[in-house]
């Protein structure tokens, strides 16, 4: 009996490991598919990666570092360099950034191959310090950054690889037809911060880009909308301009755009419908001479008209017949630094069921002075404990409020920064 009592313990051993190995086998191991559940990857930086093999000697200028663990990358920023040291075949990401270099030769990059990113910001850069042609013979480049430079001019000819590009911050002012062609691959381009005005439009410099999704144009002279932009575009930036006028339809060409930045410009009336846009999703008004509100589209979730003339805001003119099959998106509304007298009509949260926070701050309702309504933030969906909080201390909730705004603000921030 002791022996067949240990064949039976072994026995019932082995068929419950038998049990646990089908319980354990993943199916989806057999055909490749990826589990349900996967713990989420974390670079840890104190682990060595393997380096890979390479065909080719890895080699580094003395200057820059090339770190073990990224073979393909060669760091030269923030090192006073006042020229680009030569540049190994290898390398794919070089950053130059904040330095004092001046010129672009061609010299070193006589034998890159591969590289896919090249950052030259924060330099000193000029136009015809670039030589000719130097950056399109680079037929892989995907991103190029000569943002805080001191180019007077469009850096061209470009690789049609490029999907990146950003010029911020320099001196340009012209805008030459050719200067974007063959830029099909183009998905953002970033000219915030230079001298441009209405006559760069007068070649239709945008119209042939039919990958844009980005398109900055920040802090410039401009006082016209620009024409004739792509119909890919989803963000456009036009803060810091002098633009009087929105033309009719304008937006027609455009029904993808999902963020719209016009503050700080010269707006004083909207055409009622010119917002009606089925992906918007942010609209920044805010800082013009706007006297009325307008129609939003039901997909709108952020809106910004504070610092405009608005005296009073017509619910039914923002939302002009309800939908319980398409509600409206609106979850927050900042109005502050009008000529608002009184709050916005509960008849808003029948058409906005969504919203939780409108920011009245401050009004200009006198002129001389700023005056604060009685809710200075109305914030839904708080619990009693909560309500009665705020409603006991409004300087407390006044506090949060700034924070919470500047906070939601940085939440949604699609722009390259």
């Amino acid at each position: 009996m002791g022996i067949l009592s240990q064949l039976s313990i072994l026995h019932l051993l082995w068929a419950a490991s038998v049990v646990c190995q089908y319980e354990d086998y993943d199916f989806e191991d057999e055909y490749g598919g990826e589990p349900d559940h996967q713990l989420p990857y974390y670079f840890n930086p104190d682990t060595q990666a393997e380096v890979p093999r390479f065909p080719f000697p890895v080699g580094c200028a003395k200057e820059c570092f090339c770190p073990p663990a990224f073979p393909l990358s060669m760091y030269c920023d923030h090192r006073e360099l006042k020229t680009i040291p030569n540049i190994p075949s290898h390398v794919q990401q070089l950053y130059l950034q904040n330095n004092n270099i001046e010129a672009v030769p061609a010299g070193p990059f006589t034998n890159v191959t591969f590289v896919r990113e090249i950052n030259l910001s924060y330099n000193k850069i000029k136009f015809h310090m670039i030589d000719h042609g130097v950056f399109a013979k680079l037929s892989n480049l995907l991103q190029l950054h000569l943002q805080h430079n001191e180019l007077e001019e469009f850096p061209f000819p470009l690789p049609s690889s490029l999907e990146r590009l950003l010029l911020g911050f320099n001196k340009i002012s012209r805008l030459p037809g050719n200067a974007l062609e063959g830029l099909h691959n183009m998905t953002v381009l970033d000219l915030c911060n230079n001298l441009l005005d209405d006559s760069v439009f007068k070649e239709k410099p945008f119209s042939n880009m039919k990958n844009l999704m980005q398109l900055n144009l920040c802090n410039n002279k401009l006082e016209t909308m620009p024409p004739d932009l792509p119909s890919s575009l989803r963000h456009l930036s036009l803060e810091n301009n002098s633009i009087s006028h929105i033309p009719e339809n304008y937006f027609n060409r455009l029904p993808q755009i999902i963020a719209l930045r016009m503050s700080h410009n010269n707006l004083q009336n909207i055409p009622r419908n010119t917002f009606n846009l089925p992906n918007l999703l942010e609209l920044n008004l805010g800082h013009n001479k706007l006297k009325q509100v307008f129609y939003i589209p039901r997909s709108l979730q952020h809106l910004y008209i504070e610092d405009n003339e608005i005296e009073n805001i017509n619910v039914t003119v923002m939302c002009p017949a309800l939908d319980p099959l398409n509600i409206n998106q609106l979850t927050y509304i900042r109005v502050d630094q009008n000529k608002l007298t009184s709050p916005i009509s509960s008849y808003a949260f029948f058409c906005f069921p969504l919203i939780r926070t409108i920011y009245y701050g401050e009004q200009n309702v006198t002129g001389s002075r700023l005056t604060q309504l009685r809710t200075p933030v109305f914030r839904r969906f708080l619990t009693p404990e909560e309500f009665q909080e705020a409603e006991d201390n409004h300087e407390t909730l006044g506090q949060e409020t700034e924070e919470d705004h500047e906070a939601e603000d940085r939440y949604f921030r699609p722009y390259y920064q």
